[in-house]
C-alpha cells in the first residue's frame, strides 16, 4: 500500500511487509550513486535491523555509516544531537548525502532534527519500527528534542523524502511498546474516524494491523497536507497531548516511567471529562475512551495532582498569549480547537480549591 503526502516537496509513504530489505532500491530512486548514508538508530533497534538496512543500502551503491545512541526518551536532548553532528562531520557529509532514521519516535524526531539543522538542511528517510512512529510521528515533518522546560520545545519542520513502513518490525516489539502506540491509534479514532474507533475498541488491533496502520497514516496525511506547519487544523492531532506532555515532563521523561502513548491516553480522558463538564462533549465520551484504553492494558489516570499537571502546561506549544488552545471532542470522530484562558484552566477542568491535591 502506498500514499503520497502532497507537501511542498511531495513524498511517498510505503506500507508493506518486508519492505525494509528494499530500502536501498527506494533510496536509489532519490539519491545519486555513491552518496553517503548515515543510519541513525538506538541501542535497542540497531542490533535488530541495522545490518538489514545497511546491507540493502550498500547493495544499492551507497557508502554507509551508522550512529547509535542509547535508547530511551531521557536521551532525547540537544547533547545527543551534537553527537550526531560529530558523526556526520567526521564522515564528511554534504547536502547531497542523507540520513536514515531507523527506530521509534525518539529516533525519528532526533534524526530528523539533525537532518533539518546540519548544513542548514540535508535529506532524510524515515524507517519507523514502533507502532507509535508508524502511525504518527514518522509522517508530517515534525522534528525536535525535549528540554527541562517541556517536551519537544526545540525543533524544526523538515519533511522526509520517504517514509518506509515495514509492519514486520512490530513482531519484535515488546508488548509495552505496542500498548504505547495504541494511545495514538485511539487518538485518531477520537478526532477523525468513528469507524476506526469502533474497530480498535474490540481490543484486537493486532489482528487487523495493516488496515489500522493505513487508516491512521491516511488521517495524518490529510491533516498534514492542509496544514504543514501546525498553525491551524493540524492542532487537532494533539488531542490528549497538552496534559499528556505535562505528565511526561512531571515524570522526568525517565525510562520505566510514564511513556508518551500512555500519557496521551490519560490526557485524552481528562480532556473528554472537561469537555463533558463544560457542555462541549457528548456525555459518556470519556467513559468510551477509558474502555478503549483499558482493552489494551493502558492506564486511564495518574496520581500526579491535577493542579501540578495544569501548571506544567505553561510552555505548551499551543499557547497563544494568555490562552491555551485545547483540543476537545464534540463526539467520537468530531474534534475542535477550543481556546481557554490560562487563568481559567483550573475551573475549566473542575478543579475546585478544596480538590487541588486530587490526582488526575
Amino acid at each position: 500500500m502506498e500514499l503520497t503526502v502532497q507537501t511542498a516537496t511531495p513524498y511517498r509513504i510505503r506500507l508493506e511487509r518486508g519492505c525494509l530489505s528494499q530500502l536501498g532500491d527506494e533510496a536509489a530512486a532519490l539519491f545519486a550513486p555513491g552518496a553517503r548514508a548515515m543510519i541513525i538508530s538506538d541501542s535497542h533497534v540497531y542490533p535488530l535491523y541495522g545490518e538489514t538496512a545497511a546491507a540493502s543500502l550498500r547493495q544499492a551503491g551507497f557508502r554507509v555509516f551508522s550512529h547509535v545512541f542509547p535508547a530511551g526518551e531521557e536521551h532525547k536532548q540537544l547533547t545527543s544531537i551534537e553527537d550526531m553532528y560529530r558523526s556526520l562531520s567526521r564522515e564528511s557529509f554534504t547536502r547531497t548525502d542523507f540520513i536514515v532514521a531507523l527506530g521509534g519516535g525518539v529516533t525519528g524526531d532526533m534524526a530528523g532534527f539533525a537532518a533539518a539543522t546540519f548544513l542548514r538542511g540535508i535529506s532524510f528517510i524515515q524507517v519507523p519500527t514502533t507502532l507509535l512512529a508508524q502511525v504518527d510521528s514518522s509522517v508530517g515533518g515534525k522534528t525536535g528534542v525535549d528540554t527541562p522546560f517541556g517536551k519537544n520545545l526545540v525543533g524544526a519542520f523538515h519533511q522526509p523524502r520517504l517514509v518506509l513502513i515495514d509492519p514486520d518490525t512490530l513482531s519484535t516489539l515488546p508488548e509495552h511498546f505496542f500498548r504505547d502506540g495504541m494511545g495514538e491509534v485511539i487518538k485518531y479514532g477520537c478526532i477523525l474516524s468513528p469507524s476506526l474507533f469502533e474497530q480498535v475498541c474490540t481490543g484486537h488491533a493486532k489482528d487487523e494491523l495493516e488496515s489500522i496502520l493505513y487508516q491512521c497514516i491516511n488521517c495524518k496525511r490529510q491533516v498534514v497536507e492542509q496544514d504543514t506547519r501546525d498553525t491551524g487544523n493540524r492542532m487537532i492531532l494533539n488531542f490528549g497531548h497538552t496534559l499528556g506532555h505535562a505528565l511526561e515532563k512531571l515524570h522526568g521523561f525517565e525510562a520505566g516511567s510514564l511513556s508518551h502513548g500512555m500519557a496521551v491516553g490519560i490526557g485524552m480522558v481528562l480532556a473528554a471529562k472537561a469537555g463533558e463538564q463544560n457542555g462541549i462533549t457528548q456525555p459518556g465520551t470519556a467513559n468510551r475512551i477509558e474502555k478503549a484504553l483499558l482493552s489494551y492494558g493502558m492506564p486511564i489516570s495518574d496520581p500526579t495532582p491535577l493542579a501540578d499537571v495544569l501548571a506544567a502546561t505553561a510552555m505548551d506549544k499551543k499557547s497563544a498569549g494568555d490562552s491555551l488552545r485545547l483540543i476537545l471532542l464534540k463526539d467520537i470522530g468530531e474534534s475542535l480547537i477550543y481556546p481557554v484562558k490560562k487563568a481559567e484552566l483550573p475551573s475549566f477542568f473542575g478543579l475546585a480549591k478544596e480538590k487541588e491535591g486530587t490526582g488526575c
